[in-house]
């Protein structure tokens, strides 16, 4: 089979990440008789240099002429970098906002998964772990807050801000239908989050959640609000299947489950639409500050081209390859330095079964064991 692949590589660790991922997904084609065709999209800050805005109206045409679209990072350090000083509809982040609408890309899924090889990365007790923790975090993308009205303006002569946060019942059903669907092939228990003792926005979204649980009877449905739900990740993760909830909320939550994981390198994410077209990206950013240095871990993006593989492609045992392989990399002791045990971080030398490696050679490793 054919499949045509907009690559977004982006800023700061982007291309090296991205780069590692093409690498795993050739070797997949290699062995399993698949093509996959590249082509190269800017986004972000690349953009912005090269044609003065995030994203251009060819760079929307090329992603939605793909598949599948497979991103790395985007933006830069917000206090150092040039791009951070023009106004906010320039900056890069803009772009993948308007990428997320332009594709109506309302479905976010992060998954947060504590392998058995790191639990001495997990920064929680061991009697906390326990057997270890399962997630699907499903983040509603296009709504709420960051999509919202927004202005800044003198009122009674003090600068005053504004941000509006909407949802309407369509937005929250069709989030709410994906999460559950998702539940009953996994443990088949929902947690929708909200802050519904304060925000009229998440009394609406509870009052929705409970219609379309009534259609899932075999879905267990409880609701948390979100300050409990962040507490409750470093308390018992284990006790988490499916996490629903909304846009702002649910940026904030998959980050902490990332690091609860032991690093954000480890987070993949897919965001998808109505149709089995979805963009593809690691959770983490772009983290410009080791940028170039070969040490950024590439494991996120590499299982993100797998969660593309499964749930755009339809390609379960060559995503499972993928997976695996990551597994048995972890299993023999190669780590990145993200995710090294603390004692031995700069050397690998301390524990004689755990071996430092870089961002490309960890993509070498991978591959080789498809």
């Amino acid at each position: 089979m054919e499949y045509r692949i907009g690559v977004i590589s982006g800023d700061g660790i982007g291309p090296e990440i991205v780069a590692e991922a093409k690498k795993v997904l050739d070797k997949i084609g290699e062995k399993y008789q698949h093509r996959f065709h590249y082509t190269e999209i800017l986004m972000g800050g690349c953009s912005i240099d090269a044609v003065g805005v995030p994203l251009t109206e060819e760079a929307i045409a090329a992603a939605k002429a793909s598949d599948a679209v497979l991103m790395g990072s985007i933006g830069g350090n917000t206090a150092t970098s040039p791009w951070y000083k023009l106004a906010p509809e320039l900056r890069p982040e803009a772009g993948l906002l308007k990428l997320r609408k332009e594709l109506n890309l309302f479905a976010n899924l992060r998954p947060a998964y504590l392998y058995e090889e790191l639990k001495e990365a997990c920064p929680l007790r061991e009697d906390i772990i326990g057997d270890g923790f399962d997630m699907m975090i499903m983040r509603e993308l296009t709504g709420g807050l960051y999509f919202g009205e927004r202005k800044t303006e003198m009122v009674d002569g003090v600068m005053t801000a504004v941000d509006t946060l909407v949802y309407n019942e369509n937005e929250i059903r069709r989030i709410a239908k994906r999460a559950f669907d998702i539940a009953k092939k996994r443990r088949k228990k929902v947690t929708s989050v909200d802050k519904a003792n304060v925000l009229d926005s998440s009394r609406l979204w509870r009052k929705v959640v409970e219609e379309v649980a009534a259609d899932y009877p075999e879905v267990s449905c409880e609701h948390m609000l979100v300050d409990n739900c962040a507490m409750q990740l470093v308390k018992d993760p284990g006790q988490f299947d499916v996490i629903l909830t909304e846009n702002m909320f649910g940026d904030i939550l998959s980050d902490e489950a990332s690091m609860v994981t032991g690093s954000i390198g480890m987070l993949s994410s897919a965001s998808l639409n109505d149709t089995k077209f979805g963009l593809y990206e690691p959770s983490g950013g772009s983290a410009p500050d080791i940028a170039g240095l070969g040490v950024a871990n590439p494991i996120a993006t590499i299982l993100s081209a797998a969660m593309m593989l499964r749930f755009s492609f339809d390609l379960d045992k060559e995503a499972d390859a993928i997976e695996a392989a990551v597994k048995q990399v972890l299993k023999e002791g190669y780590r990145t330095i993200d995710i090294m045990p603390r004692g031995d971080l700069g050397t690998g030398a301390a524990n004689a079964s755990v071996t430092q490696v870089g961002t490309a050679e960890m993509g070498d490793l991978i591959a080789e064991r498809i």
